[in-house]
């Protein structure tokens, strides 16, 4: 767990949460009701799992939430009915082509981060480089009408991926969560009701 525990990690543990990132997806949801759009949920990285365990909580029994990620994520999660769990890299064309096929998706969720260097210019490059592998999936497999969120760092390259995403839904914005630590770089875009023929930034 990265930075020292506080009022959002004690929150987490003391609901039985993995991670303090659930009160993020939490403030999302309450604040733009990412998950009205349908039960079909695709989340990429969705270790340690806090995201997916608070989708099906709110989706209840009508859930269908399909995770990817390089590693397993909490236990109580894989028990939960409704739950798929894709293990692998999701920019991988093989282990996409999995997730495509159970497709397509009402919500595509991203808290995916690259792991950090050190170097902060590097660092934004390589969050950007996700992003846009986040954009290209849900390019694929997030149906009309669908929403998308996603985590990148800001460092000034994230304008381009932004804009990509005006063009493409009905509604985007950037949106930095309470929960998110005030020295943190990272911010989330949230886009609203993807258009019919949308159009992303290549992977």
């Amino acid at each position: 767990m990265p930075g020292k525990p506080d009022y959002y990690w004690q929150k987490s543990k003391d609901q039985g949460y993995p991670a303090r990132s659930v009160w993020k997806l939490q403030e999302m949801q309450e604040r733009f009701r990412l998950l009205d759009a349908g039960p079909r949920v695709l989340d990429l990285g969705c270790s340690p799992g806090s995201w997916s365990l608070m989708v099906l909580e709110v989706l209840g029994s009508r859930g269908v939430l399909t995770g990817v990620d390089l590693d397993e994520p909490d236990a109580k999660l894989l028990r939960r009915p409704g739950f798929t769990f894709i293990r692998g890299d999701f920019t991988d064309p093989a282990v996409f082509a999995v997730v495509e096929a159970r497709g397509p998706f009402d919500v595509v969720l991203s808290d995916a981060a690259p792991s950090t260097m050190g170097n902060r210019i590097r660092d934004t490059e390589r969050s950007l480089e996700l992003g846009r592998a986040v954009l290209a999936a849900a390019a694929a497999c997030l149906r009309p009408g669908g929403n998308l969120a996603l985590k990148i760092f800001q460092g000034g390259g994230e304008r381009e991926l932004l804009e990509s995403l005006r063009a493409g839904y009905e509604t985007a914005r950037a949106f930095k969560p309470k929960a998110s630590r005030s020295e943190s770089m990272e911010t989330y875009f949230v886009a609203l009701r993807r258009h019919a023929a949308s159009t992303t930034l290549k992977p």
